[in-house]
């Protein structure tokens, strides 16, 4: 859990974080001192790198997102932050173009980008979830949904018993799969048999080690606890009940855009992706006797705080 840091303490440093996701860019400032850190700011922008295809990302997308990082290092230098940490996920490390994106934003605004593979973005994902959510005595699974992958963990007594990176992020099923509005059964079925194939050795892991807890690392998780009822259970995370899940998921197969982008709870940038994640959330749901899902407000950006301060 993160701890404030004493504003007695002239030692307290600042550290700006940069996630740079297939879907939206984050940006977090932190006060740190030692081991403890603060939230200072915090903004997202949702830039859509992924909107005409991860294996080559397009014109509209790369300037959606220089101008996005723009802003971010404009309110860097406004906190008078020094030290920043730019790490790039699934799209970026796909994308033919993206190792030139990332040298264009050196040499523009002179910010370096680490392109981080799936393994690393799994253990920084876990690092941010685990100070989030209160311990668990049996095994859990964490799922963090994005645009280009979707990471999960297997979690025993805090530490990590497996974890795997899988490139079926709601982008890439948006692309390959929804061409009806609203979705079609024939096109559920075709991203379940998908799924099926793409996510064995999560699969089999959940076989081995049956889950009653799913932890959702924030994006779509986030607007499900908008949308569902749930409960408290630290600061920073909120449990909700799996039986509460069905009626909702039947409620968005049948619903339009337009109509999600109205619906209360659902930001309407979201409106567009978020029946991939649906689809694949009750697909998980499915493979172990889940009974919550604890919504966690801390993710890969908290992660990258945590991993920065232990190596301090």
């Amino acid at each position: 859990m993160a701890q404030q840091p004493d504003p007695s303490n002239k030692t307290s440093s600042l550290l700006g974080i940069i996630d740079l996701g297939t879907n939206t860019f984050h940006l977090l400032i932190a006060s740190y001192s030692g081991t403890d850190w603060e939230e200072v700011y915090r903004i997202r922008k949702f830039v859509e790198l992924g909107e005409m295809g991860v294996e080559t990302l397009g014109v509209a997308p790369l300037q959606r997102a220089m101008t996005a990082l723009k802003e971010f290092s404009e309110i860097l230098d406004a906190h008078t932050v020094t030290k920043v940490k730019a790490f790039g996920t699934a799209a970026l490390r796909t994308a033919s173009n993206g190792p030139d994106f990332v040298q264009k934003v050196a040499k523009e605004l002179n910010i370096e980008v680490d392109l981080i593979d799936g393994q690393e973005e799994a253990r920084l994902i876990f690092e941010g979830a685990m100070q989030a959510v209160p311990n668990h005595k049996g095994p859990s699974m964490i799922m963090d949904i994005g645009g280009g992958s979707v990471e999960f963990i297997l979690v025993l007594n805090k530490s990590i018993i497996w974890s795997q990176s899988f490139p079926v992020g709601v982008a890439v099923m948006f692309q390959k799969f929804l061409r009806s509005d609203p979705i079609s059964r024939e096109e559920v079925r075709a991203i379940q048999a998908f799924l099926e194939q793409q996510l064995k050795p999560m699969i089999q892991k959940l076989s081995e080690y049956p889950c009653t807890i799913l932890i959702g690392a924030s994006g779509t998780f986030d607007v499900m606890e908008n949308i569902m009822p749930g409960r408290v259970l630290s600061n920073h995370a909120i449990a909700l009940q799996v039986s509460d899940f069905p009626p909702l998921y039947l409620k968005l197969l049948k619903s339009t855009l337009d109509q999600r982008k109205n619906w209360k709870g659902i930001p309407p940038h979201r409106a567009k992706l978020i029946m991939s994640a649906m689809v694949l959330i009750e697909f998980v749901l499915g493979k172990s006797p889940f009974e919550e899902i604890w919504v966690s407000h801390y993710a890969m950006k908290e992660g990258m705080i945590a991993d920065f301060l232990k190596k301090s």
